[in-house]
Formats: C-alpha cells, sequence, structure tokens
C-alpha cells in the first residue's frame, strides 16, 4: 500500500511498511493497528542496559517507538502498552509535544466504552533525514527522506579515482546538497559505508575508499553542524530490510553484491557485530581452491583478492566477476555458469544459516544476474547441507527494498540514534 499525502498517493520507494503505514497530513497512522504481527514494522531489540540517569530519555523512545510501529493513542493506551504510568506518559507526551514530534488529533476511536481518549500521533512532517550508500565505486548515492522512510529527494555524485580525503570531501559536499534540499529541520545524516565500521562511526578499514582508521562519523557531524551515524553498508541494508522490508522477524541474512560482498546479519531482534565489528565478512571466506569442480562446471583457478588472498567467495560472486564469468555465453552456458557460482555460494552459506539457525537469507544485487539459476542452486546447496529442522522453512529470496535497502536502513541509524526508535 503506498503513502498517502492527503489522498495523493507516493509509494516512498519501496522504504514503507507495505501493509500498515499510512501518512495523512503529515501523522504517522496504522491501517491495520492491533492486527496479526507479522504486518507490523520489526522493532529492534536494545543492546545495552539502560541506567537511571538516561531512563527519561529511554522512556521517551518507549512512547516514540509505540506511535511508530502502532500509529497514534491515546495517553491511557500508551501507559498500557509501554507499563509506564499516566502521569509520566502526559508528562512525555507534553514534551514531545513541545519539540514539534508528535500531534494531538481531532478524532477519536470508534466502540470503545467511556469517555474517549485524544490520540496522539507522530508527526512524520516534523524532521527530514539525509541518507547516503556509498557501496557503489563509481557513485555515491543519497535522498531526504522522512520520519516513515519515504524518499523525497535524491541526488549523486561521481566518485571514480577518488580516494582517501578526496572521498570524504566529495561525500560531505553531497550531504550538504541533500540537507539544503531537506524542506524541513535536519534530524541528523545517515551513512552506510564499504568495510569495517565501529560501533562510534569510524572506518576501521575500507580498501576501495582508501580510508583507514577514519574518524568518519565524528569529522562529518563537526563540519555539517549535524549528528551523524556511519555503519557497514549491509549492516544498513540489513536492518532496512528488517526494519521497512519484508522479514519475517526471525533471523536474517542479508547479502549485498556489488563491487564487493557483504552480509548484514540481525538476529534475535539486534545487529550482530562481533568482537572486531567486522560481522558478516563472508566476501573474504575462502571459497575457491584448485580441486574445485562442482557438478562439471569448474569455477577455474583460485582468483587473487583485494584482500591479498586468493579464492575469496567475492572473486566469483562480485557483480564484476560475475559479468566476466557469463560475457558471450550461450543461454545455456550461461545458466549453468550461474548456477555454478550459486551452488558455491550455498556452501559458504550452509555453516552460518545452521549455526545462527536462520529462518532467510536475502540477496541484494542486479537481479538479472543473481535471481533465477544462481539463487536456485545456492537454495538447493543450502538445503542439501543442512537439517530439515533448520531447512524446512528457510528462505532464500531477493530483497524487497531494490536499490533502496542501505538509504532506508541509514534512515533507521538516524531514527534509532535520535529518537530511540527502530
Amino acid at each position: 500500500m503506498p503513502i498517502r499525502w492527503g489522498g495523493r498517493s507516493r509509494t516512498g520507494h519501496g522504504l514503507v511498511d507495505p501493509l500498515t503505514s499510512v501518512c495523512k497530513d503529515g501523522v504517522l497512522t496504522n491501517v491495520t493497528a492491533g492486527t496479526d504481527t507479522q504486518h507490523q514494522r520489526r522493532l529492534l531489540r536494545p543492546t545495552s542496559k539502560v541506567l537511571p540517569e538516561h531512563a527519561r530519555a529511554q522512556h521517551r523512545s518507549m512512547v516514540l517507538q509505540q506511535l511508530f510501529h502502532s500509529g497514534p493513542r491515546s495517553r491511557a493506551d500508551l501507559a498500557r502498552a509501554t507499563g509506564l504510568t499516566r502521569v509520566t506518559v502526559s508528562d512525555l507526551v507534553a514534551s514531545l509535544l513541545a519539540d514539534g514530534l508528535v500531534t494531538e488529533l481531532d478524532f477519536r476511536a470508534e466502540g470503545k466504552v467511556g469517555k474517549p481518549g485524544t490520540p496522539i500521533g507522530l508527526r512524520t512532517d516534523a524532521f527530514q533525514i539525509v541518507a547516503v550508500d556509498l557501496a557503489d565505486d563509481e557513485r555515491i548515492h543519497g535522498a531526504v527522506l522522512d520520519l516513515s522512510g519515504a524518499v523525497l529527494e535524491r541526488r549523486s555524485a561521481a566518485v571514480a579515482g577518488r580516494t582517501g580525503q578526496a572521498a570524504v570531501d566529495a561525500l560531505l559536499d553531497l550531504c550538504r546538497e541533500l540537507a539544503a534540499a531537506a524542506t524541513c529541520p535536519v534530524l541528523g545524516v545517515g551513512v552506510g559505508s564499504p568495510g569495517v565500521v565501529d560501533p562510534a562511526g569510524a572506518v576501521v578499514q575500507a580498501p576501495n575508499r582508501g580510508w583507514y582508521d577514519v574518524p568518519l562519523a565524528a569529522d562529518l557531524s563537526a563540519a555539517l553542524g549535524l549528528p551523524v551515524h556511519v555503519a557497514n553498508d549491509a549492516n544498513t541494508a540489513a536492518l532496512g530490510e528488517f526494519t521497512y522490508g519484508g522479514a519475517d522477524g526471525g533471523g536474517l541474512l542479508l547479502l549485498t553484491v556489488g563491487g564487493g560482498v557483504g552480509a548484514g546479519i540481525v538476529l534475535d531482534g539486534a545487529l550482530v557485530q562481533g568482537h572486531a565489528h567486522a560481522a558478516g565478512e563472508l566476501g573474504h571466506v575462502t571459497a575457491v581452491d584448485e580441486r574445485d569442480d562442482i557438478d562439471g562446471a569448474p569455477l577455474g583457478r583460485p582468483q587473487p583478492c583485494a584482500c591479498g588472498r586468493r579464492g575469496c567467495l567475492e572473486t566469483v560472486l562480485s557483480v564484476p566477476s560475475l559479468r566476466r564469468r557469463v560475457e558471450g555465453l550461450a543461454p545455456d552456458a550461461r545458466d549453468a555458469a550461474l548456477a555454478s557460482v550459486g551452488r558455491r555460494l550455498g556452501i559458504v552459506l550452509a555453516p552460518v544459516v545452521s549455526a545462527l539457525n536462520l529462518s532467510e537469507v536475502v540477496i541484494s544485487g542486479p537481479r538479472e544476474l543473481l535471481d533465477g539459476p544462481l539463487r536456485s542452486a545456492a537454495l538447493a546447496a543450502l538445503r542439501e547441507r543442512t537439517m530439515p529442522v533448520i531447512s524446512s522453512g528457510l528462505q532464500l529470496r531477493m530483497t524487497s527494498l531494490g536499490e533502496d535497502g542501505a538509504l532506508s536502513g541509514a534512515a533507521v541509524l538516524v531514527l534509532s540514534g535520535q529518537l530511540g526508535v527502530s
């Protein structure tokens, strides 16, 4: 279902829950509130303890979470849903009204006994978000989004051949252009970056950008005068799929296939980071050795990888590698070549899926290469190499967000970081 703005339809480029979200006069409502929870936006699980001095901020985020995911609620309903006292909720709502984040609506819930409470709704038009996806080696892509995840403006910038500080400058220029295009105050900037990114938004390493120990979030924030949140691009894409896409609520692995290969994992409602913040670096798992010959379709000798090793999954699954592999082939030979890579992908994924008992694997990348023989072969290999209790309900599908997964996830970074909403 598209978002509706005063009766006019706006799809938001796939970034909004297709079943529940309706924006009317800039207020987020939920047309199926109270129905089966699989049709609600997914909530990320908090991953840190709440200290007493942070309790008010946590309570504020609990109220905003309810309004974001369930639509307008009265103060009494919010108190029941959050477990907070009515006095606390009334105080929080007064603060949110003063900040312009929520509004009192003039309609009343029907069919309820007693004096109806005034519904409180989240104002999706109060602020806007700048989101940038750095996954493409040739161009960086950005957008301005509202708080419901709808794309309002798009911009991109060429970055081919620009590395180090030159790449940072190109990103900064794009962020400034997007912030200038916003028609409401900017809540913050979210960036999905290749490479390993620590929780503070510093890029530990992104070789294709020439970034090593770059405090990207801090540098951008200082230059822009705005809060900036940076995470790995595969992780942001996983967040986007989990929050706005077709995720079933179980364990999710999202595989990004482009100039490189990466993965983001959401397990039990939390993003998996790993002790070195490098969880999901499947592109550099060794996938090919000298003995490989899968179903009579040899993958060839292990090829050198940008990481300095040979035979990494990225050397056969990245988009440039796939295009070289199928170039000039007849249709049957092309399908066989893609299936051989898909089978190898399934073999690489099987232990990960088994160890984490994931319910779905989602692939993000060019459909003409990935959706078809490659995906089918990967799923077959996965099922052959996992126990029936794990594989029987396993899905391996293409992303429901198209090319906007990382942008939607970057918006989630800002919502979570600034409002405690995810």
